[in-house]
């Protein structure tokens, strides 16, 4: 194994956060039907858009939200500058591409590349953790 000189370190990434640096300790953990249960409580869940979301980990170059979304509601088009996956965790959804449609049902997983324009429509009430990873900048942050 070769030492890499760019190496990430354990707790650089709460440095770089003004705000929330616990969103970025060297460790975390949660437990994802609280969490859903808890986004059922929040304000956000009884608005218009019909979701409500909460961002579990946050780094410079790599961050994990989880969603939740009522059923027969959308999340418009729209594209990410990283690489994102959909980890399906309850209900189904499916991903409108340009080209295709993609069906998810709880326990599979979806990657798309980076700058794919995409949307995504709750089938029934469903909940996906979305993460989303770039590249490091030339600083390292």
């Amino acid at each position: 194994m070769t030492a890499n000189t760019e190496a990430c370190h354990p707790g650089e990434g709460s440095k770089a956060l003004n705000r929330l640096p616990q969103l970025a300790e060297p460790l975390l953990q949660f437990d994802l039907r609280e969490e859903v249960e808890q986004l059922r409580r929040e304000d956000s869940w009884q608005r218009e858009t019909g979701r409500s979301s909460k961002t579990l980990a946050k780094y410079p170059d790599f961050r994990i939200i989880l969603v939740l979304m009522k059923a027969n509601t959308r999340m418009n088009e729209h594209r990410a500058e990283g690489r994102i996956s959909i980890h399906h965790l309850l209900g189904k959804i499916c991903i409108h591409l340009p080209d295709q449609k993609v069906n998810l049902s709880a326990g599979q997983l979806l990657v798309l590349d980076c700058g794919m324009v995409h949307d995504v429509e709750a089938l029934e009430e469903s909940a996906f953790l979305l993460t989303v990873s770039w590249p490091n900048s030339p600083s390292g942050s």
